[in-house]
This record gives structure tokens, sequence and C-alpha cells, in this order.
């Protein structure tokens, strides 16, 4: 039956369609035609994107490497990103492939940045490795996949195409070749005997028709040999390895070919090392081989293993044997680091075989598999042989020419330095040009550079061969090299010496491989890549490890190093974690190993999406549509990466052609397609993508008319999800329509029916719109299958309905699990969700409020299995909601859990409850000070037990009970204290209370150092010596002062604990006040008036003033001032510093008092203008005062002036006008915020004001200009008679008085006897020539003008001597 499908599928290949050329070309040209429309519509995209941003290429999704059956299709294909759009070329081998070279070969394509090379019936040829590179103006960049066979799977992916077989010629047949019952990926240790075979199907089955059984390993063609051997049974091909050895590890391929074609099947070989013979010895070294062999010199190479056996190889012994025999002699005495090293002393003509071991400080290694057999001879011999057809002997005959008797060789030629390390330094020249000369051998000659002593290196025996290796050469010294050929008939002229040469190893160790990147493969192996070492010269190959992650073990996945730069790990275990590391190899050693991958789970590899579905429209502008869609039922086992939407116009129902409508993927299921036409009609397709690719499109969707929307009421709600289903209740989400309406959206409503339910069974799940973006759904009726809807509102009204769900029925699935709240017996409050349907894909994803949280500073999620813990890190009031877990890549599973304040408080409680074990302290240790200074350290516990125990610690140190310290522990209150008399230096440091009561613990702590320690310490002492203070007479408040509302200065102290022997002293600047009556000492309270009292003089005025006798305060008074309390107890003192800043603060609270009993400003005129005044209790001279016009300082002249009459304080505005209008103030300075008080003049008040003074300034003038007698004349004159009288007096007035002179009341004139005169207006005269006894009277002078009269009376008495003598007599 098989052979007669296979035969069925033949002919019905032959009979396929075939593409004429001229259709071939057709097709072509409209591909171009179309290449170049859509390259102009993306050229104008990204001109009108004004978001683009111009960077290099870059790979989002790099090609896959793959293993394919021969004949069919590979698709290679990757995402680059880029601007601008970078140009792509596909390389095999680092040849470009050109499409039109081989027609019908490859297949390039490039569409929404993913560009694929498709390989069109594969062959053996086509395995390489194939490079993509990406090229624009901003860089280039390049990523690299391999194909090689593919593994069989069972059938063939039909959208491969079949493999074509073409006809036989010589039997006119076609034959087609299967390859079943295929040797897997194969694991063997070495030592042991393994078989990899394969029945082969060959159909027709022609008889004694035999195919061509061939064998590869790592694409080398294999021969039968001792460790390999090869059987062909007529339908299974078996391949024997009798005795594996890490270097038959590699990549083996079965071909089997026909006359049709040929077939092909690969699969990889994996050896492990045999057990070590020592413990933690290293592995064997392998793939030893013979290089340049001569005469009696052969470079023996090899490669290092990939074990090492916990400990670093000190270096390498090499073993030689000589064919047909079985004594193998070691080579070097120490071990050489290099994997190179020259074998000297072989014996001309002979073989010999070789063998390598490994040493570290553990052991030996087991030996390697021996090389080929290698002939010492001259290579000329070794090539003159190998043109012969002579068969083997294991005997060589060495033949020379004819020698030349008698002739001294030449000197050698091109004589150069090939190899130089530390241990040894090899030579190579060539002979003499000289042609027949007797037998030519060489000696070596070495010179340290920098001298001209050159000292012969073989002087025994010289050497045949062209090559010599030097060794027991000092490192790091240079030297010089020299060679002299020899023979019977002497020592010829040494060759031109080389240059200096250092000993030392001139390769270096390649550096460490770069990034490490693992991708999933399948259930069992990884594929991992990693970046080339960037200094590595002769590099062999890379080493990879594997390690499952946190196990700290690393197991190696190759065992013979890969020259590529990547490799497939197999043999892993399924659903674990692993980490891989790579370190890179030469003949120097290997080198550090890379930095470690990122994890990655074994599972198998992802395919790309199925076509998304569901396409509506959110939104519809002029030349715009939104639309929404719904997620492929099947997303290919990875999540999906983006979308990518085509569109095209339909006209007249006929479809045109689709266009790409984003460039870049995006990751929402909604998208504005723009550019679009107004009242067109057009259809959308979307398609899918995930890491595997792009997948096939969606169906067209329905035909949409472009127009814009202008309803009031929002669009329709989109992307409706179904989580957490039950048998009673589901959970709805949704999204917000993109459409708003006329105003924002404010509320969702939910409509709900029966699947089967006609149309008009929609009925509302809430008459209240919702806010948010969920809801849960409850009372639905168990196993009803239900579908629902979402509407949004705004101010307009309720908008489009959103798409219907698929239906759900209310089922609970068996195994579903909820949400359970956890507090362990730490207290740590989790959430727990378990999942049994799990599929290595599924992840576990906590939200809260339905939305997704990436934030773990308030929630740590913790995975393990099927099992998912979100930790509460420090729970609180910001915890509160809703918790959501989903698990994808299942049938919905998913459960939520309500967190609300009512039962977060709970579950603190029970938090609380469950950290019990530590006792519960209500409050920490403290320090507080007692009396006499004394330190308490207190604590207090909030519960426990009568057995609870205390220790104190300070510095570490547990303290006792004694005369220091004083320890309490009241276990019914759960105070502990401890109380120290004073503290000292020694006690800075951590007191510590340590509380045990049965398992539960606690302990606090209080660090008194530095400053803090200081402050408490000088604290102590303080109060300490307080104490002391206090039992003598001392200050209860010590002195201050107190200014009266009268601004007397009053200082008090209040003293305690006196008697009657108590004495006070007052001091000022260290002299002692006598006490008088101002000195008080009442009830414990001590008062002193400090300010000067008024001087006699100033007082003199206010003998009626009650206040008389107050004081006034100065400068005079500013001092420090002291009060001595003593008695036999003991004395105290208290200090008061009334100097500089202190006095100014007393004076400014004396000033506010001044100012506070200031009264408002008033307004009165004078005869010079206007006067505004206030008038304060009190006056200093001290006060200073600000007068201000308009809320400015006023600047005083000659008219406007200030001043103080006693308790008053003016201003004075002289000649007012009506610029002097406004408000005035007075403003009293304090030191802090003032006094200011205001007065408006203007309007009515200043009217009044000035017409006062204008009647005040006429009255003033009348009173100034008025006619007076300024003064002269006596109150009486006494003449003797008969003398002459003179009186002057003085006149003033304005206009000139006139003048009358009156005796007894009687008008007189001038004569000769009373001469009367006025002389300028000023000076009036009254002479009596001689006066007599008639002449005595009452006389005036009446002095007159406009303004007003005034007189001066004087009496005039005359005597006669004798009269006055007589009476004396």
């Amino acid at each position: 039956m098989a052979r007669r499908d296979l035969f069925t599928s033949g002919v019905e290949m032959e009979r396929s369609e075939q593409i004429s050329r001229k259709e071939a070309m057709r097709e072509s040209a409209e591909r171009i035609s179309l290449s170049k429309r859509i390259h102009e519509h993306e050229e104008h995209f990204k001109r009108m994107n004004e978001d683009s941003l111009m960077h290099a290429p870059e790979f989002v999704i790099k090609p896959r490497s793959h293993t394919v059956w021969e004949k069919q299709c590979v698709r290679l294909h990757c995402t680059v990103s880029g601007w601008p759009d970078p140009r792509v070329i596909w390389y095999k081998n680092n040849v470009a492939l050109d499409p039109l070279a081989n027609p019908g070969k490859y297949k390039l394509e490039s569409r929404y940045s993913v560009h694929s090379l498709e390989i069109n019936r594969c062959d053996f040829d086509d395995t390489a490795q194939y490079r993509v590179s990406a090229m624009n103006s901003k860089g280039e960049l390049s990523a690299f996949a391999s194909v090689v066979v593919k593994r069989f799977k069972g059938e063939i992916d039909e959208s491969l195409p079949a493999p074509r077989h073409g006809p036989v010629s010589e039997y006119g047949i076609t034959f087609q070749t299967h390859i079943v019952e295929k040797f897997g990926v194969s694991f063997g240790r070495e030592g042991e005997t393994m078989s990899l075979g394969c029945t082969v199907i060959i159909y027709p089955a022609l008889h004694r028709y035999q195919p061509e059984i061939q064998w590869y390993r790592d694409d080398v063609l294999l021969s039968p040999s001792k460790w390999t051997h090869m059987h062909w049974s007529g339908d299974r091909a078996t391949l024997t390895l009798t005795h594996l050895n890490k270097e038959d590890e590699g990549l083996y391929t079965l071909r089997v070919t026909t006359k049709s074609g040929y077939e092909t099947y690969s699969a990889y070989v994996f050896v492990r090392d045999a057990d070590a013979e020592v413990e933690g010895a290293p592995g064997a070294p392998l793939d030893v081989r013979c290089l340049d062999a001569n005469k009696d010199y052969i470079i023996v190479t090899w490669k290092q293993p990939a074990v090492d056996g916990g400990n670093s190889i000190l270096g390498y012994f090499v073993d030689r044997c000589e064919v047909g025999t079985t004594h193998w002699i070691q080579c070097n005495d120490t071990p050489v680091k290099f994997a190179r090293f020259p074998v000297t002393g072989l014996v001309e003509g002979r073989s010999y075989t070789f063998r390598v071991r490994a040493v570290n400080k553990s052991g030996m290694s087991r030996p390697s598999r021996v090389s080929e057999p290698v002939a010492a001879m001259d290579p000329a011999d070794r090539a003159r042989m190998r043109g012969t057809s002579a068969p083997w002997t294991g005997q060589i005959i060495v033949t020379e020419e004819e020698p030349a008797e008698g002739i001294v060789p030449g000197r050698p030629l091109e004589l150069q330095v090939t190899e130089a390390t530390k241990n040894y330094v090899v030579l190579s020249w060539k002979p003499p040009g000289e042609k027949g000369l007797e037998g030519v051998m060489y000696y070596v000659e070495k010179c340290v550079a920098g001298t001209d002593s050159w000292q012969r290196v073989n002087t025994e025996i010289p050497v045949k061969s062209p090559r010599f290796a030097l060794f027991d050469l000092a490192e790091g010294k240079s030297y010089s090299f020299r060679v002299r050929c020899c023979n019977s008939a002497g020592v010829g002229e040494p060759s031109d010496p080389t240059e200096a040469t250092t000993v030392g190893d001139k390769l270096d160790i390649p550096s460490a491989p770069g990034k490490v990147v693992p991708t999933r493969n399948t259930d069992t192996s990884v594929v991992v890549s990693w970046e080339a070492s960037r200094e590595a010269k002769e590099l062999i190959g890379y080493y990879i490890e594997g390690s499952i992650v946190g196990s700290n073990v690393w197991e190696p996945c190759n065992n013979k190093p890969v020259k590529a730069t990547r490799f497939i790990c197999h043999g892993l275990v399924t659903g674990e974690q692993y980490v891989f590391r790579v370190r890179a190899v030469n003949a120097a050693g290997l080198s550090q190993f890379s930095q470690e991958s990122e994890p990655v789970e074994v599972k198998a590899a992802i395919a790309s999406p199925a076509p998304p579905y569901g396409i509506t429209v959110l939104e519809c502008v002029r030349d715009s549509m939104v639309l929404g869609w719904k997620q492929p039922t099947f997303i290919g086992g990875a999540d999906i990466t983006g979308y990518f939407v085509d569109y095209r116009e339909v006209i007249d129902g006929v479809p045109g052609k689709w266009h790409e409508a984003n460039i870049k993927s995006i990751t929402e299921r909604a998208y504005r397609v723009s550019d679009l036409k107004e009242n067109r009609k057009y259809q959308f397709q979307v398609r899918a993508a995930n890491m595997a690719g792009v997948g096939i499109p969606s169906l067209p969707s329905e035909t949409f008319l472009c127009e814009e929307w202008t309803i009031a009421v929002p669009g329709p709600p989109h992307d409706l999800q179904i989580r957490e289903v039950r048998n009673d209740s589901l959970t709805l989400l949704w999204k917000p329509p993109v459409y708003q309406g006329r105003d924002p959206v404010n509320g969702f409503y939910i409509d709900i029916k029966e699947a089967d339910a006609p149309e008009e069974s929609w009925r509302g799940v809430n008459t209240k719109a919702v806010e948010k973006t969920y809801m849960k759904i409850k009372n639905l009726k168990e196993g009803e299958t239900y579908v629902f809807r979402v509407r949004a509102q705004n101010k307009a009204g309720v908008g489009k309905t959103s798409d219907v769900t698929e239906p759900v029925p209310a089922l609970t699935k068996p195994g579903t699990k909820e949400i359970v709240v956890d507090v362990d017996d730490d207290g740590v409050i989790s959430l727990n969700f378990e999942c049994s349907d799990l599929t290595p894909d599924s992840k576990f994803v906590w939200s809260k409020n339905y939305e997704e949280m990436t934030d773990t500073s308030r929630l740590t999620v913790e995975t393990k299995g099927s099992k998912s813990k979100a930790v509460f890190n420090a729970p609180g009031e910001e915890d509160i909601g809703i918790y959501s877990c989903l698990v994808t890549h299942t049938d919905g599973a998913s459960s939520s859990y309500n967190l609300s304040e009512e039962e977060l408080k709970r579950l603190l409680e029970i938090s609380h409850d469950h950290k019990f074990p530590i006792i519960p302290l209500k409050s920490e240790l403290a320090v507080e000070l007692l009396e006499k200074g004394r330190v308490r350290f207190w604590l207090q516990a909030e519960k426990i037990s009568a057995n609870g125990k205390v220790e104190y610690v300070f510095n570490d140190n547990v303290l006792s009970q004694g005369e220091k310290y004083k320890m309490n522990f009241d276990k019914n209150t759960g105070v502990i204290e401890m109380i120290m008399e004073s503290l000292t230096p020694a006690d800075e440091g951590t007191f510590t209370f340590q509380m045990q009561d049965g398992k539960a613990t606690n302990q606090s702590s209080l660090v008194l150092i530095g400053d803090v320690f200081k402050e408490l310490q000088k604290e102590s002492e303080f109060q300490r010596k307080e104490w002391f203070r206090k039992q003598g007479p001392h200050f209860i408040e010590y002195l201050s002062y107190e200014v009266t509302p009268e601004c007397c200065v009053m200082l008090k102290c209040k003293v305690g604990n006196i008697k009657k022997e108590t004495s006070a002293l007052w001091y000022k600047d260290g002299r002692e006040i006598k006490a008088d009556e101002h000195l008080g000492f009442t009830e414990g309270v001590l008062k002193l008036e400090i300010a000067q009292r008024d001087s006699p003089a100033d007082t003199a005025d206010f003998a009626g003033d009650p206040l008389w006798r107050r004081l006034k305060i100065s400068k005079k008074d500013a001092g420090v001032y002291e009060v001595v309390l003593k008695d036999d107890r003991g004395k105290d003192t208290s200090t008061l510093n009334l100097t500089d800043q202190g006095f100014k603060d007393l004076m400014n609270e004396v000033f506010s008092y001044i100012a506070n009993s200031s009264t408002q400003l008033k307004i009165t005129s004078t005869d010079e203008g206007i006067r505004i005044y206030t008038f304060v209790s009190y006056y200093n001279d001290l006060l200073q005062v600000t007068w201000q016009y308009k809320d400015s300082a006023i600047a005083f002249s000659d008219r406007i002036k200030s001043g103080v009459v006693g308790e008053q304080l003016w201003l004075q505005i002289t000649e007012p006008t009506e610029k002097d209008m406004g408000k005035y103030a007075i403003e009293f300075h304090d030191g802090k915020g003032g006094l200011k008080r205001t007065v408006e003049l203007s309007g009515q008040a200043f009217d009044d004001a000035f017409a006062e003074f204008q009647r005040l300034k006429a009255a003033a003038i009348a009173e100034r200009n008025r006619a007076r007698v300024a003064g002269g004349l006596p109150d009486v004159v006494t003449i003797q008679e008969g003398k002459a009288l003179n009186l002057t007096c003085n006149i003033s007035g304005d206009p000139v008085p006139e003048v009358t002179w009156l005796k007894n009341d009687r008008e007189i004139t001038s004569d000769d006897h009373c001469i009367l005169k006025f002389e300028s207006g000023k000076f009036a005269s009254f002479t009596i020539t001689a006066i007599n006894t008639s002449d005595s009277g009452k006389y005036s002078i009446l002095v007159k003008n406009k303004y007003g009269t005034e007189s001066g009376d004087f009496t005039v008495s005359v005597f006669i001597p004798e009269e006055v003598g007589g009476k004396k007599k």
C-alpha cells in the first residue's frame, strides 16, 4: 500500500501544470511594477511620517537555521527595521545569491519589513551557512543561519512543494527513494561500540539494482577502516563505529544515490569521555595529527579536551610508538601547554604513530586515539612515493642520486623561524642549490641577540632534515640562528642569520566569545549561537557548556570543537531552564568562558500564528478608519508580537489590489488606517506575527464605507475579553471606544442574552452606568451559554454596541482553582494560585484591578511549577483592590480576589498574631532624666508572662545589679527599667534590653554616642547640680526684667527656700547697688527699679503731678546686673546682661509700651500753619519715630518740621497749601512690627484747619504789629529837686504809633520845662530840665496805632534835700 501511494503521488506530480516562459515573463513584469508602486508608497509614507527617525538596520527577528528533507523547500525569513529602509542581500557561504542565475532555484521576497529566501528542491549542495545583510546610510548588520538535512517527522508539510523526480534514461523509469526507520540523535561513551542504521525504500524495486550508499561525518566522506564498518543489506544501511572516541563526534549523514537523484538523512552523534582512571583527571585529548614530517623530525598536533576534571590542565605528554611494535616512548620530559610539539630523534625510514595524554594536579588522563602512521623521510621522497602505485609493504626504501665526491656543500637557503613558543623554537630552511652532493647533513648554531658569540646546538650528531627544533632556550631572551651544511668533504659556510627571535608564545590564547543567545528548538534540544571571539588566531573551534539554572553544575554539550558560531545542544531535560556558556580554543589553549546566556526553557520551537478574525470599525473620519479585531485562536506557541494590516478599495463590488497599511508591526488590536478617500468603500485583512514569523492573512473583512462619523454619542467599545468563568458568574473586560463623541465617555452598560435567543432578548446587566472597564456578572444559570456586548455613554447619550463576544457556557471547568490568601508562620501575606492545565509556554500573569502589574515594590511574584504566589512586601492601604491571575496558553484559567479594607485589616491582624513569637513592645527603649540627674533607661512590653527574662547589655557586655546599675522589671505592667546615678565618659555606647518569654524574643537598643551622649551627660550633670543648688536659697525664676504700663523698668526674680537670715545683694557691673525704697523682697519675689530719677531741676515743674517721681530709662542704665542670695546653707547667683543686644531688646519693649500709649493723631492750627500731633503717656529720648506722608517718609525742611514738647510729638506744616492734603502717619519703632497712627488731612478737615490757620495768622500779625511800649521806663522815680530828669523808652508798632504823654491822666505837651521827643519812630524821651516839687505825680505814656493802644506808667517823687537832712538829724 505504501508503495502504491508513493507511485500515485509521483504520477500526480508528473501531471502538475508547467508555467510557460511567456507567462513567467508577464508575471515577472507585473511583480516588478507592483514592487515599484509599493516602494513609492512606502517612501511617501515615510516622508510624511514626522515621527520616523533615521537609524541603522536592526534584526527584530533573525533567520533560524533549518534541517529539511532533501528535495523539499526551505524558507529562511527575518524581520528588519531601519530608516531609511535597509537594502537586504542574501549570501551563501559569503557568495551573493542571484535568482536569475539559477531560475526556479531561489526565490527572494520582501513584504512588511519581512524578508525571505526560499530554496526550491534542496539538495546536498544547499547545505551551507546563509547570511542576510541589511544595509542603509546609517550602517550595516548581518545575521546567519545554517541549512542542513531535515529530521523526519512522519509526514511532509503540505505547504512545502513535494520533490520532483526526473526520468532515468537508462531504465526509462523514475526512482522514488525514502529513508525510514532512521537513527536519531545518539549518545555514546569512549570505548563503546555504536551502530547507526536506516531502512531505505526504493520504488520501483528492481532485482539486483543497488543504489550508491555513502556515509559522511561533518560533510567528510567516510571510508571503511578499523574504526568504521559499513554494511548494506539490500534495504538497510548500517554504519558501525567499533571503538568510539571523541573524534567520532559529529553530524552523520547517510546519502542514498540512485539514477534519479539522491536522498539524505542526518543526525548528530555525541561522544562523552570515558570514566577517568584517576578521579579528577582531565579528559583525553583528541584529533592527534602529524604535520611537516621529515627524516628525523615530525610536528604532532592535537586538540584540547572539553573536560579538565575540575582543575586546569597543566600540560600534555606526547608518546610515540614505532609501527610494528607495542612499546610507547614518552617524547617530552615536562608537560607542554602548547597543543603542538616537535618530535625529534626519529630514525629515517621508519614509521611511527603518536598519542597524547593530558595532566592536571589530580593525575593523568587516558591516552588519546593514536594518530595515523607517518614515516620519517624526506618530503621529496614522500612525494615521489605518492606518485607510485606500489602496494604498501611497511618498509621504505630511500634512494638518492649518485653523490659527487669531494665537494663541500654551500650555504643553506631561506632560513627562517617557522614556530616559536616558550618551550621550543622550530627552524626550517632549504638545502643548498648544488645537485649530486654527497649526503648532506646540517649543524645549527645560535647566538644571543646583541653578541657575536655563536654556539653550535647539535654538536654530536648533525641533523638530516632541513627542519630542527631547539629546546632549553631561556624564555624572554632573543636569539639569532644560522645553519651550516656538512658532508664527508667538510663543513660549509653558514647561512645568513635569522632576525632576532624572542623566546615565548607567539600565538595568544583566544579572547572569550561574545554574547551567547539560546533559542528553543525541540523538547530536548536548544539552539545556541554566540558572537565569535574577536581576537582568535588559528582558531580550532568552540566548546559549549550547559547548566540547569540553580544547579551550578556545568556539563559539556560537545566534546569535539565546532568551528561555527551556532550549535544545537541535544540531550536536555524537557521543561528545565538552562544557561549556556562558550569558550574558544586554539593551539595556545582555551579562552575564558563567555558570559552566561539568559535562561531558556527547553521546549519545542514555535510556529507562526493563525489569522486574526472579527474585523470591525471603531471610528471613521473623512480619510481614515480605526479597525479592531480579535486575537487568533492559535498563536503558534509564542506570544503575539504584532499585527500587520492590509486594505484594498472596492469599486462597484470589485475589490482592487491589497496595500500595506502599516510597515512596522503594531501590538494593540486596534489601528488607524490613514490616507483613505472619503465616501469610498474598503476591505481589510490582518496578519499576526510572533517570533516565528508573520502568519497568513485573515479573511477579507466586510466592505466598509469611509465617511466621517458625526454622531454625538460614543462609538463601540472593543476588545471584549471573558475571564473567571464559573457556574454562576464570570468577569467581562473591555476597552473604551476610540470615538468619544462630543463629550468624554462617563460610563458603560453591559448587555446579556442567551446565545441561541433572538435579538430582542438582549437585556441590561446594570441599570446604572459603571465607570470601570471591567465587571463581574453574577446570577448566571449553570450550563447556559451566554453572549455579551457593551455600550458606552456620554452626556449626549448611549452609543453603539460593541461586537458580541464568543458564546461562553457558565460552567466551572474541572480542576479550576481559586486564588487562596495565606498568612504563613512569619506573618507574610500572600495570594496563591494553582493551575493544573499548564503548557510549556504558560505564564502566570498577575493584575491589580485587571491591569498587569510591572512594579515589584508592592508585590513580589514567585512561580514554581504549576503554582504561583504573589507576596505582599509591606501590606497597606495602597494594596486595596481586586487581584487577578491569568494563566496564558490555557483554556482561560483565571481567578480573582477582592482585597477590601476590612479584609486587609483582618489579614494584618492574623499576620500580627503569627508574629507573636516576637514580644510586642508598647514603647522602644528610651532614656529620661530623674531627680538628682539620675538616668533612667526604660521600655514597656505590650504582653509578657511571669516567666519572662531580661538581660541588660552595654556594648555587648551583660550588666548586673550593683551600686552603679539598679534594675527593675514589673511583669504586671511590662515596664523594664535600669537606673544609673550619673553618666561618665565610659558610659558612651549602645544600651540593649534583651527579652525572652518562652520562644518569643525581642530586644531594643538605644545608641548614645557623639553629640547625643554629650548632651545627655551635660543635662544629667546640670540637673544633678540643680538638685544640690536647691538645697539652699536658690532662684526659682532667674533674673529678668518687666516693663510696666507706666514704662518703668523693673528687674525681678523669684527665689525659694529662704529664711530670715537670707540676704540678697544687688550688683551692677560688679559694683554693689545700695538698697533703698526701690528694692523689694516680698513673697519670694525680689525686685529692683533700675532707671535714674529725674533731677530736681527737671521735676520742679511737676510738683503737683502725681507721676513726678517716675524714672527715666537711659543708656546710663545699661550694664550687667547680678543678684546674690546667701546664708549659712549656701548661695546662688543670677545674672542678667543688659548691654548691647540685651539693652536694645529692653528699650524695644519700652518703646512698645510708649507706642501703645499713644493717642490717635489730631489736627490743630497755629498762626504759622497746621500741626498734627499725638500724646504719649511717657516719652523717652531714645524713642525712634518716623513721620510719613502718603506712606512715604517725610523729608523735613524749613517748611515741614517735627518735634517733641513734653509728651506731645508733633509735625508742623508751615504755610500749608492744597498740595499738603493727604494721609499723614507717625510710625513708632520697637524692633518688631512697630505701631502706626494715621490721620487724613483732606476735605473738611483740611478746610477747617486752614481757615483757623488764617484766622490765627491774622491775629498774630495784629498782635505783632500793634503799638507797644517795649521797655525802659521804671515804675517809680525818686529825684532831688533841681535836678534834671531824663527817661527814654522803646516804642514799637507798624505803622509807627502816635505817642501821648499824660500827667495824672491829663495830656501834657512839650515845652521848655518838659521836653517830649519821639525819634526815629522807636525812641520816646521824657526830660524835665529843673525838676521841682510840682513835678511830682503819676506819669503815663500812651502809644497808639491802628492795631491797638498800650501805655506805660511811672511815678515821679521830688524831694527837698533839707527835708531829708532834717529827718536824718
